[in-house]
Formats: C-alpha cells, sequence, structure tokens
C-alpha cells in the first residue's frame, strides 16, 4: 500500500477564505471612497437651504462613494497575467 504524504499548508495566506485578503490597493480605494464621504456630508453642512451644493452635488458625491467606489475597494482584486502558452482548459485530448 502507498503511503499518503501529509499535506501542507501554504503559507502565503492565512486567511480562511483566500480571495478576501485585501491589497494595498484596496486600501487606496477605500481610503477615497471614505475621503468623498466626508467631503460629501462637509458639502452638505456648508450649503444653505436651498443651496445647489448641498441639494445636488454632495448627493451625487455621497452616492458615488457608498454605491462606487467602497464596493470597488471590496471587490477589486489584481487579475494575474497569464503567459500565452499557458492554457488550463487543455484536458490533453
Amino acid at each position: 500500500m502507498a503511503k499518503k504524504k501529509p499535506q501542507r499548508r501554504s503559507r502565503k495566506s492565512k486567511s480562511v477564505i483566500p480571495g478576501l485578503v485585501f491589497t494595498k490597493e484596496n486600501y487606496i480605494i477605500f481610503f477615497v471612497g471614505l475621503f468623498l464621504i466626508l467631503l460629501g456630508y462637509v458639502l452638505m453642512a456648508m450649503g444653505g437651504k436651498n443651496d445647489p451644493l448641498s441639494l445636488t452635488v454632495s448627493p451625487v458625491i455621497l452616492f458615488v462613494a457608498y454605491f462606487l467606489v467602497v464596493p470597488a475597494a471590496i471587490i477589486y482584486s489584481k487579475k494575474l497575467s497569464r503567459k500565452s502558452g499557458d492554457n488550463e482548459n487543455d484536458s490533453g485530448q
């Protein structure tokens, strides 16, 4: 009978779910989103009751920050470039 070799875990990532490790780019995008959120609320507070800055510009900035930039920071991952000769879809048939 063949003996099974003990499996070693990779030491690259200590995450339970390997796809959820944030990189430097993720944190940069996230902090840009936080800055936009802060900017949106400051512009909303600065504008008057009928000021277009507080009625149109700041809600647009907040929308972009909450629904585009922050989720992009969570979802973003660098795509690894593949060499043209490497094809995983080849089944050898």
